[in-house]
């Protein structure tokens, strides 16, 4: 006999269970299923901002990428060609894509190639 145990959250809905592990706290589906991030845009006003950045990287330039109006999945693959683009790596970190080195004006041109507002951000 195998005992189940699920938690539950304060508002009554389903966040773990035995049987399928974590699930989400909007759609209640497991988290390898969930449909709710992939779907959602991110809110703001379609402008892509793009600046570099060395402040607590340990004196590193990274470029980030923010203000991106696309959802979670094309955002992933968005962040994949810009990379391959720089011909570095980066990562994508709560919807801000952060590309290593300054590619600021190699970025600008891409994002507006690809048909988004783009604009510089910072000094």
């Amino acid at each position: 006999m195998v005992k189940k145990a699920s938690s539950f959250s304060a508002l009554g809905g389903l966040v773990y269970s035995t049987d399928s592990g974590r699930h989400c706290p909007d759609c209640g589906q497991p988290v390898g299923a969930c449909i709710c991030k992939q779907a959602a845009i991110p809110e703001g006003d379609g402008i892509a901002r793009v600046r570099r950045e060395t402040k607590g990287r340990g004196g590193k330039t990274v470029t980030t990428v923010s203000g991106v109006p696309l959802a979670e999945e094309p955002l992933k693959e968005l962040a994949s060609a810009l990379k391959k683009r720089c011909g570095t790596g980066g990562a994508l970190k709560d919807g801000v894509i952060e590309i290593q080195g300054d590619h600021v004006d190699l970025l600008l041109a891409e994002l507006v190639k690809r048909g988004f507002k783009a604009k510089k951000s910072g000094g």
